[in-house]
C-alpha cells in the first residue's frame, strides 16, 4: 500500500498509509494525515490518485512544500521521492509497509457511512449555534467537501424555477469567485428534471456528458449531484466535484451523500424560513415606523384624517368627544392628544363612566369629606382634583347618569369642583376629553343625554372608524400584535397562513382591535403549528360574512340612503323624493320594505 514515512521525529518513524483518492495533509485534526509538531498549517497539501499517478498538491498560504528540495505548488510524485511539507520531512513509498493503524477509517470501508451519519449529526448540532442564513449554508458545504473529499462544492438553490448559486466553497473554506462558470449547466438541468441523485465518474469520457460545452469548457471529471427536495419538489441542489481525479466518486459515496442531503434539505428550509421571517421583521419595523403616529398604527385614508385632526387639537384646551365602536382605540387617541398637548407632563387621568355604580360616581368624580356617607372613613380627592394641570379623559361619557351629568356641565363651565359634603369649591385646571361608542346625537333626542352637555363636550369630534373599514390596516396590526405577543408568551407562532389572511380580511370584526388582540393571543398560546391558521382564530367558515352580490349590495345601499335622506328632511316623504330625483312612489316602495308604509 502507497505511505509516507515521517523520517524526521523523535522515536521511530511514522507511517501514514494512503488508502483514499485524495489524502489530505495538514496540522488540523480533519486531515487524513496529521502533523501538529512541525510546523504545518491547517491544510497545507492534497497527495492526489487519479487511478495510475501520484500527484502532490499545496493547499497551503505560502511555499511551504519541496518536492526533491525544490519548491513545488503542484508535482507528479514516485517511490522514494523525498517531500518536506513545512518542517516535516517524509519518504514517498508505492509498497507495503505494514503500517499502523490509519487515523481516519477509508472512505470505502464499512464504517464510512457510521462516520459519515456521525458528521451529519455533530453538523446539525452546530447549527443549533448559528443563526444566519449566509453562515448555515456556509457551514452545509464545508461539511460536504470534507465527507465527500471533493475539491470544491457548491449549494445551489432554485428561486423561481432558476437555479441561483447562493455558496460556492473549495477545500480551504474559502468562497469561489464567479462560481457559476465552475459548473455545468447540463449536469444541473439533469438532476433538476430528473430530481435524482448523479454520479459523473468521468465526464470528459462519459457518452451522456461529453458532449456538453459546458463539460467540454470546463474540462470536469469527477462530478457527484444531488437534490435538496422539499414534498417532492426541487428546493436545491448539492454540487460536489474534482477535476483532478477520475472515479473519485462511488455508488456508496452518492448513497451517504443523498442521505445527507435529506438532512440538509430541513436544516436549509428552517435557515430559509427563519431568513425569510427575520426580513419580514425588519420590513414590519420599517412599515410600522412609517404607519405609526405615536403609538397609534394606521395609515388608510379615515385613520390619517383622525391624526390630522389630532395633531390640530393637541395643542389646544378644546373640549374633544371621540366616538366610535367599542374595540378602536378612543383610549389611546385620547392619550396622544394629551401626549402631543402642553399638558403632557401633567397627570393623565382615566375614569370609565359605565364601570362604576352610580352611587359612587360622584365621589370618583369629585371627591368626598371624611363622614359624608357610610364608608367615607376619610377625605379623598375626586378623578378632577387629580387631574388638576392636565388631562381628564371621560371614557363611556353616554353611560353617565342624568343627574350628575348637571354637576359635570357645572365643573366644565365653572372650572370648579365640590366634594361631597363640602360647601367650599375647588378650582381646577383641566383639559376634558370625553369617549362614547353610543350616538349621542340620538341619545340626546331620546332625552337620555342633556343637549347642553353635548355641545359642551363636542367642540370638536372625533370618530374612530371600524377595523373591517380599514382595509389593509387590519393585516399591519395583526402582524404588529403577533410579533409583540408571540415574543411575550414565548409562543413558536412565526405568521399567518393565506387561508387565515383572507378569512381575517372578510371577518366583520364587531370587538374590533380589543376583539382581533384577544385572539391572537390565544392562537399563539394554544396553536401547535409554526402559522396560525382560521381554525386558531375562530374563523369558521359560517362566521364570515357572505359575499353580497352587486344588486343585493346596490340596494342594501340605496335602502340605507333614502332613510338618511328621510331623518334629514324630518321624514318629509315628497321633498325627500324630490331632493333625491325620484318618483315620490320609490320613497313609498323603500319605506314599505322598512315596514313604514
Amino acid at each position: 500500500m502507497p505511505s509516507l514515512k515521517l523520517t524526521q521525529s523523535e522515536g521511530p518513524p511514522r507511517v501514514f498509509s494512503i488508502f483514499k483518492k485524495i489524502t489530505s495533509i495538514g496540522s488540523g485534526p480533519d486531515n487524513d494525515i496529521c502533523v501538529t509538531d512541525l510546523g504545518m498549517e491547517t491544510h497545507n497539501a492534497q497527495i492526489l490518485f487519479d487511478g495510475r499517478d501520484f500527484s502532490l498538491h499545496s493547499t497551503g498560504a505560502g511555499d511551504t512544500v519541496e518536492v526533491n528540495e525544490k519548491r513545488k505548488r503542484k508535482s507528479r510524485i514516485v517511490h522514494n521521492d523525498r517531500i518536506r511539507i513545512g518542517d516535516a520531512r517524509f519518504v514517498f513509498s508505492i509498497y507495503d509497509e505494514a503500517p499502523p493503524r490509519p487515523s481516519r477509517a477509508p472512505a470505502e470501508s464499512p464504517h464510512a457511512e457510521l462516520t459519515g451519519l456521525r458528521r451529519l449529526y455533530e453538523f446539525s448540532d452546530m447549527l443549533m449555534h448559528r443563526h444566519s442564513l449566509g453562515e448555515v449554508l456556509e457551514a452545509l458545504m464545508d461539511a460536504v467537501i470534507e465527507l465527500t473529499s471533493a475539491s470544491k462544492g457548491f449549494l445551489i438553490l432554485i428561486d423561481s424555477g432558476e437555479p441561483q448559486v447562493k455558496v460556492a466553497r473549495n477545500l480551504k473554506r474559502e468562497s469561489i469567485d464567479d462560481a457559476v462558470a465552475h459548473l455545468s449547466d447540463t449536469i444541473l438541468r439533469r438532476v433538476v428534471e430528473q430530481r435524482r441523485p448523479l454520479i459523473v465518474s468521468d465526464a470528459l469520457n462519459d457518452a451522456t456528458f461529453a458532449s456538453s460545452e459546458s463539460v467540454m469548457n470546463l474540462q470536469l471529471t469527477s462530478v457527484m449531484c444531488v437534490p435538496l427536495l422539499e414534498q417532492g419538489n426541487v428546493l436545491g441542489i448539492i454540487y460536489v466535484g474534482n477535476d483532478n481525479v477520475v472515479s473519485l466518486f462511488d455508488q456508496q459515496a452518492l448513497d451517504l451523500l443523498t442521505v445527507f442531503a435529506a438532512q440538509a434539505s430541513l436544516i436549509v428550509q428552517n435557515a430559509l424560513l427563519v431568513d425569510a421571517l427575520k426580513l419580514e421583521s425588519a420590513s414590519l419595523k420599517k412599515e410600522l415606523e412609517e404607519r405609526r403616529f405615536g403609538e397609534i398604527i394606521g395609515s388608510c385614508p379615515s385613520m390619517l384624517e383622525v391624526f390630522r385632526r389630532v395633531s390640530k387639537v393637541a395643542a389646544t384646551d378644546i373640549s374633544v368627544l371621540i366616538s366610535g365602536e367599542t374595540g378602536t382605540g378612543k383610549e389611546l387617541i385620547a392619550l396622544e392628544i394629551h401626549t402631543r398637548s402642553h399638558r403632557a407632563k401633567g397627570p393623565f387621568v382615566t375614569i370609565n363612566c359605565g364601570a362604576i355604580p352610580e352611587s359612587l360616581m360622584e365621589s370618583e368624580l369629585f371627591g368626598h369629606v371624611r363622614g359624608s356617607f357610610t364608608g367615607a372613613v376619610a377625605t379623598r380627592p375626586g378623578k378632577f382634583q387629580v387631574a388638576n394641570k392636565g388631562t381628564i379623559f371621560l371614557d363611556e361619557i353616554g353611560e353617565l347618569p342624568l343627574n350628575l351629568q348637571v354637576k359635570l356641565l357645572r365643573v366644565l363651565q365653572e372650572k370648579q369642583v365640590v366634594k361631597i359634603g363640602e360647601t367650599r369649591p375647588e378650582t381646577v385646571d383641566i383639559r376634558v376629553l370625553a369617549a362614547t361608542n353610543k350616538h349621542l346625537d340620538e341619545e340626546v333626542k331620546a332625552g337620555r343625554f342633556r343637549e347642553d352637555l353635548y355641545y359642551r363636550l363636542n367642540v370638536v369630534g372625533i370618530v374612530l372608524p371600524s377595523l373591517r373599514e380599514r382595509g389593509d390596516d387590519i393585516m399591519l396590526i395583526a402582524r404588529f400584535l403577533l410579533q409583540k405577543y408571540s415574543g411575550e408568551y414565548g409562543g413558536r407562532v412565526k405568521g399567518f397562513t393565506p387561508n387565515a389572511v383572507i378569512a381575517m380580511r372578510k371577518y366583520d370584526w364587531p370587538g374590533n382591535i380589543r376583539q382581533l388582540e384577544n385572539r391572537i393571543k390565544k392562537a399563539i398560546v394554544l396553536c401547535d403549528k409554526s402559522m396560525i391558521g382560521p381554525d386558531d382564530l375562530e374563523l369558521l367558515p359560517e362566521t364570515l360574512k357572505p359575499v353580497m352580490s352587486l344588486a343585493d349590495a346596490k340596494e342594501e345601499f340605496q335602502q340605507r340612503y333614502v332613510q338618511e335622506v328621510l331623518e334629514r328632511n324630518g321624514g318629509n316623504r315628497t321633498k325627500t323624493a324630490r331632493d333625491l330625483g325620484v318618483d315620490p312612489r320609490t320613497i313609498f316602495r323603500y319605506l314599505e320594505k322598512e315596514g313604514q308604509g
